[in-house]
Order: C-alpha cells, then structure tokens, then sequence
C-alpha cells in the first residue's frame, strides 16, 4: 500500500491512497487528503478494505510517517497483522508485486495528467478497468481470480436521445479510454522497468525538459502543432519516481504543475548558439483560453 500524491485538488481531495492484493493482484484506489492523519489511515482501511474483504496475512508499505506512525504500529500489532517496511520507493523484494505497483503508478499518473481536476469523478472506473483486464502474470483479470468470473460491462440497450442513454454512452467512452492508457502503462513499465535494456531519464532539479503537447490544446495555428513534444520548462524537484514538478508560466493556472515522466522528453544539446525559445502559446483547459 502507498500513496500518489502531489496530483490536482478534485472533489477535495488530493491523493490517491493504492492497496494491492498480492495473489488476485487486485486493486483498490481511496481519493483522500495529502493531510490525513494516521487515524484517518485507519478508517479509510477499515472502510474500503477490512467491511469487504476482513483482515490481511501481512501489509508491505514504504517508510511514509503514516506507515510508520505509533497509532498504525499499534493497531498492526493488536489486529496481529504482520508489516513489512520497504527500504525506498516501492523496492518489494517480490518482484511481482513491484512490478504491479509500477505499472499502476504509470497507470494513474497518465489517468491524472489526462483529467486533471476532475480524475475523482472517474477514478472508480479507472478502478474498474484495472481490476478487469488481464494479467500476464496469472492470464486472467484479477476479478476472475477473486469471483471466478469477469463481471458484465456491456449495458442493456438504452435509447441514445435520452439522459440515461447518454450516461450509459459517456462510461462506454471513458472505459475504452481508460483500457488504452492501461496498455500505454503497461508498454511504459516494460520499456523502462528492465535496467538492462533501458533506463529511464533521471532528472535533477534546474534541468530543462521538452513537455510533450499530448493534454494541452494550443490556440496557435502552427505546423509546430502537431509536433509530440512542443514547450521547454525547467524541474523544480524530482516528486516520486516516475513524476516530476515543473516550473510553468504564470498565464498557465489551470495546469497542474507535476507530470508523469512518459510526458518528459531530454533537452539534446542546441545546434544553434544563443537560440530562445519562443514563449509557450495560449491554451485551452475545458474550453477556456489561459
């Protein structure tokens, strides 16, 4: 269990709270608070986990002050769950489960950077789509190897013109986006999972990175455009390890300032000395120009 943090404010919470279940290799994503307290903690796992499932052979975390706070130790230790601390970020000695919670940190950090303030409204569905897709591991969904069956999507047949049919259409919609960047996610960890094939960018504070145009609608009619990757920013911090804090113009409000680093792109040497960039465009965030 760890949490995603740093992400865009959506329906008051900040923070994805993730618990994997090491066999089914199931999931289950908490919005909540950067703030919360320990016994927050505590709640939130009795509610979403314990009511549904009951109590846990064993809980691995990393060294987060939630984790390793008297109050979670304590209550650990009285319900006899035993607890394994992670060394850094996400290093389980199970390999399997590592490679889970990386292909899930690609998986929301893509999922947020698309939605960005209102990733809350469609987060269960994210959840969903992740717990009813195949695994390589187990080739089969992780709701197949909890309930032995995959559980019906497709809706009845709904008229279209009316609310109900144009809700039942936009989840459709929302599904079939959400497996797509599930398949990106995966194709992500594989490409930078293996230290022996490739390594992934490492960037320190004060380094200039290509942001890739992917989630930004400009409103400059330029071939530049249709380039992948369009604006040079600075990184202010490294906030986890797949996920980096810009520094963005001030005219860019509405963007949130932390992106997945399959957004980010090294800066090659320029060929042309003193070169500036031009200042970054206007944009469009949910039809409004900033």
């Amino acid at each position: 269990m760890y949490f995603i943090t740093q992400i865009p404010l959506s329906n008051s919470v900040d923070s994805i709270l993730v618990i994997v279940e090491r066999f089914s290799i199931m999931a289950v994503f908490i919005p909540t608070m950067s703030s919360i307290t320990s016994l927050d903690l505590a709640h939130l796992f009795i509610k979403n986990i314990f009511s549904k499932n009951g109590l846990p052979s064993s809980l691995v975390s990393d060294r987060g002050l939630l984790f390793v706070s008297s109050l979670w130790t304590n209550l650990s230790r009285q319900l006899k769950i035993p607890r394994a601390l992670s060394t850094s970020y996400h290093p389980e000695t199970d390999g399997q489960t590592e490679r889970v919670n990386r292909i899930l940190e690609h998986y929301l950090w893509m999922y947020v950077s698309y939605h960005q303030h209102v990733w809350n409204t469609w987060l269960s569905l994210a959840e969903f789509s992740y717990n009813n897709s195949e695994h390589s591991s187990t080739k089969q969904s992780p709701f197949f190897t909890v309930y032995g069956r995959d559980p019906q999507f497709e809706p009845v047949h709904i008229n279209q013109d009316t609310p109900y049919g144009k809700f039942s259409k936009k989840i459709q919609s929302v599904q079939q986006h959400f497996k797509r960047e599930l398949r990106v996610a995966i194709k992500q960890f594989k490409r930078y999972a293996d230290k022996r094939r490739a390594i992934p960018p490492d960037f320190d504070a004060g380094d200039m990175v290509w942001l890739s145009s992917k989630n930004i609608k400009s409103t400059r009619t330029t071939k530049k455009l249709s380039e992948r990757f369009l604006f040079l920013f600075p990184i202010l911090m490294k906030v986890i390890t797949h996920a980096y804090h810009l520094k963005l113009p001030s005219q860019w409000k509405s963007i949130h300032t932390v992106f997945h680093i399959s957004l980010l792109e090294p800066v090659k040497t320029l060929t042309i000395p003193k070169r500036h960039q031009e200042p970054p465009p206007p944009i469009i965030i949910e039809e409004e120009e900033v």
